[in-house]
């Protein structure tokens, strides 16, 4: 009658511990629709802890009732208390994790890769966790952490590179110059999106798809351009260049009309900016200049100068303003155009000289 009585306590606790779990986890999904982040992280924490409490708590009752002799009832309760200890070490760094990422994701001036600081948060709580575990079943902890701080020396050595790119990794966000989702160019040539900044290395993720590993220490010592900082914006420039026969003024005030048409139609074109245009060069064949539009980013560069040539080419046909290519002219030794052949009067070249008359001749 005592087993049955304490088969029943523990299936009782299993019971309710599922039951809790299916309130505390409806209570969690409708928590979602809610604007404050902090609620939803509370249901989780009950949620997660429901189950496993109650078959803890039913353990624990179950185990009053059978009224165990002591050396058995206290290796019970240690056990009890460790599992107790663990569960409630797993909910914490978990909560921990989720408040972490939500401040994090929350503000703009920290970076919005939040994996290296949510796992270092776990990796702490979990570590203060096993240590209670330790001391609670009996197990001293001085000696543990002495031998910690002597072996943390030759770890640090061993795994100089892996701490490198942690630290590393911890600066970058610090300095507050990357976040996810920034386009970067990196010294060496690489460039795409941000994806993550994890505890060893940065993802980024070209415009081509591909996917770029940097290290951390190699992300923090080398020189990089930010497209997204201070401004996500960025000026398009587009070279141009018309004939010299030219009206200046009629070209830019055509140029100008089509750079507003594709600010205002075209998808990522900064609506409110105004174009305008710089004559900079007198060029071999034309008068070149810059038109200057604006992006709302990186990417969106490559559509508006798209848009921007066709456009431009098609209003200067109608408007009839010539964009010349180049041309040379040819002048060949003794043609007509050549200024240094000789008068009509001057005696005609010699037939053959060696053979250099004909040569001559057959090159005019």
């Amino acid at each position: 009658m005592t087993l049955v009585i304490a088969a029943s306590i523990v299936g009782g606790g299993v019971v309710l511990g599922l039951v809790l779990r299916l309130v505390f986890g409806w209570l969690a999904h409708h928590a979602n629709g809610t604007a404050i982040a902090w609620d939803d992280l509370g249901w989780a924490l009950l949620r997660d802890v429901a189950l496993p409490s109650g078959l803890i708590g039913g353990l624990w009752w179950a185990s009053q009732v059978l009224r165990l002799p002591q050396p058995a009832r206290g290796f019970a309760d240690r056990i009890l208390l460790a599992a107790a200890v663990f569960v409630v070490a797993l909910a914490a760094a978990r909560l921990a994790g989720g408040v972490v990422r939500t401040v994090t994701l929350s503000r703009s001036g920290v970076s919005q890769s939040a994996s290296i600081f949510v796992n270092i948060t776990r990796v702490v709580i979990l570590a203060i966790g096993v240590l209670v575990i330790l001391q609670s079943i009996g197990v001293s902890i001085t000696p543990l952490l002495t031998a910690l701080g002597v072996g943390g020396l030759a770890v640090a050595l061993a795994l100089q590179d892996t701490l490198a790119n942690l630290f590393a990794g911890i600066q970058v966000l610090a300095s507050k110059k990357v976040r996810t989702g920034d386009f970067i160019q990196l010294d060496t040539g690489e460039a795409g999106y941000v994806v993550d900044i994890n505890w060893r290395n940065t993802t980024v993720r070209q415009l081509a798809g591909n996917i770029v590993v940097v290290p951390n220490a190699k992300l923090a010592d080398t020189i990089l351009t930010n497209y997204h900082q201070p401004l996500e914006d960025l000026s398009v420039l587009v070279q141009v260049g018309v004939s010299y026969d030219s009206d200046l003024d009629h070209v830019e005030r055509v140029t100008i009309e089509v750079g507003r048409d594709v600010m205002t139609t075209v998808d990522g074109g900064v609506r409110d900016h105004e174009p305008f245009i710089r004559y900079h060069t007198f060029g071999d064949s034309s008068i070149n200049f810059s038109v200057i539009l604006r992006a709302t980013e990186y990417s969106a560069q490559y559509l508006i100068t798209h848009e921007f040539i066709k456009r431009l080419h098609r209003r200067y046909r109608a408007e009839g303003i010539e964009i010349p290519f180049p041309i040379r002219t040819l002048v060949m030794p003794g043609s007509a155009a050549d200024p240094a052949r000789p008068a009509a009067s001057a005696p005609a070249v010699p037939a053959a000289r060696n053979g250099v008359g004909d040569h001559r001749q057959q090159d005019a």
